[in-house]
């Protein structure tokens, strides 16, 4: 028997339950993996409170690092014995080991750690189609980015320093401004004691910034807006503090005719191509020490529960991993 996270029902950090699973053999097309370590994700979160919808009872997690131990019936990519991470679905990561698509997995170099692959992937992954392919970003813009310290935050930080990007951003107490600030972000600023729309029109003698990338969703997706110049475009990809409420797309016009994108990662890497590609330019980023990643936090498996409420608290800074 393999230990596993499962839910029966949505709700709070409780509904997950550590409890016995068999691991079948893989099928056709898919591998079953031993796991070192699991990532957590905002995303996580969004399945567990029924947010995102899915059928029950499942699995959580979607990020993970491991060895592969067995391979179904046509599986050429890989073989027993392989260093492998991944990110994306289907949920299921926070389990010791389990049965997966081959066609979502990457391999792993030597160089990177399995506590680091499985803090990264997702978040890593994310951050390279964020500031290279949403918003192709050029050297001497400026961006605004909130929740600068937390795992996005800090990776897209650094990448974007690398890019000779000037970046805003935003984060709620003075410890995690620093962890921003020493993470590459130009400007800090907190958003508890500041108006961050009308610092961020200072910063940029009015002008505003061309790209927003925002994951935190209904409490500042209108001042997002209101931050960006005229054209400029607004990327929402997350809701930590809940969806964004309905709006009318006039409000796009009366900015400066905003583009406005709900990304998400699986759209970018739906083919082999773009999964190596992007996650080559990830490890690329990570071997040549542009961009480190900060496992600030780690939890037992069984520990799951606490780890959501300390995500969800906003105490944790940088990534967070599971180890099984």
């Amino acid at each position: 028997m393999t230990k596993a996270i499962r839910m029966f029902k949505t709700g709070g950090p409780e509904v997950m339950e550590y409890v016995d699973v068999d691991v079948a053999d893989p099928g056709p097309g898919e591998v079953r993996i031993r796991h070192a370590a699991v990532g957590l994700n905002f995303i996580d979160v969004y399945f567990r409170t029924g947010l995102y919808p899915q059928p029950l009872p499942s699995g959580l997690g979607q990020e993970g690092a491991g060895t592969i131990e067995a391979v179904g019936a046509g599986v050429s990519d890989f073989k027993v014995g392989d260093r492998v991470a991944y990110a994306g679905r289907p949920n299921g990561a926070y389990a010791e080991a389990r049965v997966m698509p081959a066609d979502i997995l990457v391999k792993l170099p030597d160089s990177i750690s399995f506590d680091t692959a499985a803090a990264m992937m997702l978040q890593g992954m994310t951050v390279q189609y964020l500031l290279r392919q949403t918003y192709p970003l050029k050297a001497g813009e400026t961006m605004l980015l909130h929740a600068a310290a937390g795992g996005i935050g800090l990776i897209a930080c650094q990448w974007a320093r690398a890019l000779g990007v000037t970046v805003i951003g935003t984060v709620s107490t003075d410890e995690k401004a620093a962890l921003a600030k020493a993470a590459g972000c130009t400007h800090v600023i907190n958003y508890k004691t500041e108006n961050f729309v009308e610092r961020v029109k200072e910063l940029t003698s009015g002008k505003g910034v061309p790209v927003v990338y925002d994951s935190i969703g209904k409490d500042t997706f209108i001042g997002s807006l209101d931050c960006l110049s005229p054209r400029g475009m607004m990327v929402s990809f997350g809701n930590a503090s809940g969806p964004v409420s309905p709006f009318g797309v006039s409000e796009l016009a009366s900015r400066g005719s905003l583009f406005l994108t709900r990304p998400s990662l699986g759209n970018y890497i739906a083919t082999r191509e773009a999964l190596n590609a992007t996650a080559d330019d990830l490890f690329a980023m990570v071997e040549a020490k542009k961009v480190n990643v900060d496992i600030n936090q780690r939890y037992a498996l069984k520990d799951v529960g606490q780890a959501h409420a300390d995500l969800e608290g906003r105490k944790t800074t940088g990534s967070t991993i599971l180890i099984p």
